[in-house]
């Protein structure tokens, strides 16, 4: 498969997993996470399709499109775990969607990270019911990883259902 055609179905996964997880938490109390800012298109997605949400974004340096970055009151910049333990100190456990695209195209140590090292940091932060969308593994303690459609490679993305 060419890289172009590899990209197409990861927006796709991505767009598809956004858009059910958007419809599952709208009714819910909660605040939203993006972990990894990137070019902005997953914010800009989230912020046109959850109005009045907030969106808090985890990046360790800008280098989005210009109309796709948060207010400064929005945005950790920084190492992703230190800024999740800042933001859990100052938000509580109120994330209802946490959307994580942060690995780093080292397959094992983004893995790695994904299950040792991030999944331990976004609990604090979750709300029960949270629905959690990565790139990588994060089997956080006490969230279930849920079926992804039947359609779609079953190690493109992950999605769990924290329970609480």
């Amino acid at each position: 498969m060419s890289r172009l055609e590899s990209f197409i179905r990861r927006m796709d996964a991505q767009r598809r997993l956004l858009n059910d997880a958007m419809a599952d938490v709208a009714d819910k109390d909660g605040i939203v996470l993006e972990l990894g800012l990137g070019n902005g298109r997953t914010y800009d997605h989230l912020r046109e399709n959850m109005p009045g949400r907030d969106i808090y974004v985890f990046e360790r340096e800008v280098r989005a499109h210009p109309g796709c970055i948060p207010p400064d009151n929005r945005l950790y910049l920084g190492h992703v775990i230190e800024q999740l333990e800042k933001a859990a100190a100052e938000l509580g456990p109120r994330a209802i969607l946490v959307h994580s695209d942060v690995g780093n195209g080292d397959e094992p140590a983004s893995i790695d990270f994904g299950r040792t090292i991030l999944a331990p940091a976004l609990r604090p932060l979750l709300a029960p019911g949270a629905r959690i969308l990565s790139d990588q593994p994060v089997p956080v303690e006490g969230a279930l990883e849920l079926e992804k459609p039947a359609d779609m490679d079953p190690e493109r993305y992950y999605i769990y259902r924290y329970l609480g």
